[in-house]
């Protein structure tokens, strides 16, 4: 049996992740994408990836970058999200008018972000359609304000906790 892409959209759509921006700098141009397929990988050394569509406006400046960070973002940035989420071409990577501070790679990471993951990329491996890029965690930080945005079903949401 064959599975359709539309099926496989949906099904993936049924598995809840949090929201992310991947940041970067190439000179002095400051890009940044909306990103769900991140995950850990090691932590001897500290490893994590996250996927790129290569037709993503922000995949060959990823390609060339030396680093990145992983923003997570809090339910408060859902705007931010959505404004980094679509292919526009151009300026639709563009950090202008979103607050900002550099990590110690010079990567931008995003104010009011719940944590943020600052990496040096080590590796590319092509995966299909994508490009799954390593990153080695040299900082890390994480807030004690805000809750997760949270992305299911096509839909941004909330986390409620559970007791």
């Amino acid at each position: 049996m064959t599975v359709l892409k539309d099926e496989f959209r949906r099904a993936m759509g049924r598995f809840a992740t949090g929201v992310t921006v991947i940041t970067t700098r190439v000179g002095d141009d400051l890009h940044g994408m909306t990103a769900n397929a991140v995950t850990s990988v090691s932590l001897e050394p500290l490893l994590l990836l996250v996927c790129v569509d290569k037709s993503a406006d922000t995949h060959e400046i990823l390609a060339q970058a030396d680093s990145f960070a992983v923003n997570i973002l809090s339910v408060a940035q859902e705007e931010i999200s959505r404004s980094l989420a679509t292919k526009k071409g151009g300026r639709a990577t563009k950090l202008d008018g979103v607050a900002h501070v550099f990590g110690v790679t010079g990567a931008p990471l995003i104010d009011g972000a719940i944590a943020y993951l600052d990496c040096l990329s080590v590796r590319q491996y092509e995966g299909g359609d994508h490009t799954i890029f390593l990153g080695q965690v040299v900082d890390a930080g994480e807030s004690d304000d805000g809750e997760p945005l949270v992305f299911y079903g096509g839909r941004y949401g909330r986390f409620e906790a559970g007791e």
